[in-house]
């Protein structure tokens, strides 16, 4: 865990979608949808999985925090998703677009709510019992892994 505020967080968690189009702006189009490895996601791959993420993951998880007692909240299995939905053939300016949107409403919720109700809780799959503002480390640490594999992609990838 980390040693943030539920501000700070919420701050930092509002800056990945414009991190995100920083990275992008460095990354050549024709490597969009190159693989690193068989395990590893595409940049576009990533962004996809970041936008579904975030609505059929994070938004809901917070939604029912909010408003039930103490709720069961569902795994994401990303790589099935993005298998199913085969990420490498979407629309690039459509995923971060869906996901800067759904990371604003997120966030826009967030900063409306009163600081006991971060410490209401649900029951996470595969996790267990976490409070909600334990669920925004949780969204702050997977958008740094994904930003970090961004990070290292724009290197691998870089025009010369």
């Amino acid at each position: 865990m980390n040693d943030l505020t539920v501000g700070e967080l919420i701050n930092s968690l509002s800056q990945t979608p414009l991190e995100i189009a920083n990275l992008l702006r460095e990354f050549p189009a024709e490597s969009l949808t190159l693989k690193p490895s068989a395990d590893e996601f595409s940049f576009l791959e990533n962004i996809c999985h970041l936008r579904d993420l975030e609505v059929e993951g994070y938004g809901l998880r917070i939604t029912s925090i909010l408003n039930e007692e103490a709720p069961r909240l569902a795994d994401f299995d990303g790589a099935r998703v993005a298998s199913e939905r085969h990420y490498n053939r979407q629309n690039l300016d459509e995923a971060l677009g869906g996901f800067t949107r759904a990371r604003r409403e997120n966030v826009a919720l967030l900063r409306t709510i009163d600081e006991g109700q971060f410490k209401r809780t649900g029951e996470l799959q595969g996790v267990g019992q976490v409070t909600l503002d334990r669920l925004l480390e949780m969204m702050l640490e997977h958008d740094e892994g994904h930003l970090e594999d961004l990070a290292r992609l724009c290197r691998r990838i870089k025009p010369h």
